[in-house]
């Protein structure tokens, strides 16, 4: 009963937290927008929330690291997670939110699609991955991230007839996320850029966190480090001391909000998962961001449920289904080569001179 209740947890949690992260994913990027629109700088916003994240994952790293099951630190491991932390933070957040400053939530979530193709692509590449064609948990990876992404874009490009009517009667959703400073091909090109360093980041926090298996110091470093990094950057590039000024309600509730979701419980949660199961696995729940900002667009900011949404969302599910049939395949197929050489081992007799 416990190795099979073992068994049932590993395969439902990793699941359970990308769902968990997908859900605050979205939350933040529409309370940041809001914030944004209200006039804080989105390098601002990337510096606070990520030194407070920061700051609240002290705490652990300390008592971690007083316990002394930290493994030593080499010049090696610093410096790929300078690297972390500079891609993950630095560059791919500050693109990630001028880009939405620039355009909306929607377009973030349509075009995060690109990242299980691109994931997929690193992952096969750097050889994180494993990858024939001629096998069919390889084919089944394949297409269900074909089928995924095609889904998310279908939820994006085909609107289709109401299914129902909005259930909040207000505008609250084109006051809080109608950009002031609307530039939809700069935003959806900072994006982009987004979505290969995203892409790029899964496959090299993989491969860290392989190397230095030590995933509370992994974590507190490469934020650490992508802090600092986004505060120089910042300070160099808004002269005006009044952006550091936060005097606006819907500021605090972001900056907080994606202090404790974005920097200390969502970067544990995906470098927890990318050492489960890889960074392929990570990506592919990406397109549920678009079926998650649906369905808080039509509970919370008064949207219209579309038959697009429908179809794309059945489409997404189909395509996740099917990577994660792919990857427990994979795993069954590994159990069962290490039992059967296990099982020659013991059975070969031993040879004589």
């Amino acid at each position: 009963m416990g190795v099979g209740m073992n068994s049932f947890l590993e395969k439902v949690l990793p699941f359970a937290a990308m769902m968990v992260v997908e859900c605050g994913e979205v939350g933040m990027i529409t309370l940041g927008k809001a914030a944004m629109n209200n006039g804080l700088s989105n390098l601002v916003y990337v510096v606070y929330y990520n030194a407070l994240g920061t700051v609240l994952l002290l705490p652990n790293f300390i008592i971690h690291s007083y316990r002394g099951n930290r493994p030593a630190l080499t010049l090696s491991v610093l410096s790929k997670l300078f690297g972390l932390g500079l891609l993950g933070i630095c560059v791919l957040q500050v693109c990630a939110y001028a880009g939405i400053n620039y355009s909306s939530p929607t377009l973030a979530a349509s075009l995060g699609n690109l990242i299980p193709a691109f994931t997929f692509l690193f992952a096969i590449i750097f050889r994180i991955e494993k990858f024939d064609i001629r096998k069919s948990t390889s084919q089944a990876k394949a297409l269900g991230t074909i089928i995924a992404i095609t889904g998310a874009f279908v939820m994006t490009l085909y609107q289709g007839p109401t299914l129902f009517t909005r259930i909040l009667d207000h505008d609250l959703n084109k006051n809080l996320l109608s950009s002031p400073q609307s530039n939809w091909i700069l935003g959806g090109l900072l994006i982009t850029i987004t979505c290969i360093c995203s892409s790029s980041w899964n496959v090299f926090q993989t491969a860290t966190v392989k190397e230095y298996p030590d995933k509370v110091t992994v974590v507190f470093m490469f934020c650490l480090f992508g802090t600092v990094q986004c505060a120089i950057f910042t300070l160099l590039y808004e002269r005006n001391i009044d952006v550091w000024i936060l005097d606006d309600r819907t500021e605090w509730v972001s900056i907080v909000f994606a202090a404790v979701f974005g920097t200390a419980v969502r970067n544990s949660l995906i470098t927890w998962c990318l050492s489960k199961k890889g960074p392929v696995f990570v990506s592919m729940f990406k397109p549920i961001s678009m079926v998650i900002a649906v369905i808080m667009g039509i509970l919370f900011l008064g949207d219209v449920l579309h038959l697009g949404s429908v179809i794309g969302a059945v489409i997404i599910a189909l395509g996740v289904y099917t990577v994660l049939y792919g990857q427990s395949k994979d795993s069954n197929l590994m159990i069962s080569d290490v039992s059967r050489l296990k099982s020659l081992t013991e059975n070969t007799p031993l040879l004589q001179k």
